[in-house]
């Protein structure tokens, strides 16, 4: 059983900084991860995914200021998000997609919250 848990959010002021970390126990032997996000009424959209070959996508509106990394020794992905905005704002959940099982696992998710 694949277990994620995210840490990292918090509230920071229009224009800073902030780390996402995710931790993932009984990752799978092929595995794509990412983070995605969700406001308050939306739907939940995909941040940033790493496929299990390595190639990366990030949505358009946060290309330029996110950049997520993965470090497979540790089971862990991170986000690392410059320059955040108010329209940042959302609980960010992290994603690990097991290729095997056609299966999604996800974490509890963390709050962000930018103020302007």
């Amino acid at each position: 059983q694949v277990q994620v848990v995210e840490s990292g959010g918090g509230l920071v002021q229009s224009g800073g900084s902030l780390r996402l970390s995710c931790a993932a126990s009984g990752m799978p032997s092929i595995a794509a991860v990412g983070w995605y996000r969700q406001a308050p009424g939306k739907q939940r959209d995909l941040v940033a995914r790493i496929s299990p070959g390595g190639s990366i996508n990030y949505a358009d509106s946060v290309k330029g200021r996110f950049t997520i990394s993965r470090d497979n020794a540790k089971n862990t992905v991170s986000l690392q998000m410059n320059s955040l905005k108010p329209e940042d704002t959302a609980v960010y959940y992290c994603n690990v997609f097991d290729f095997a099982r056609h299966r999604d696992y996800w974490g509890q998710g963390t709050q962000v919250t930018v103020s302007s």
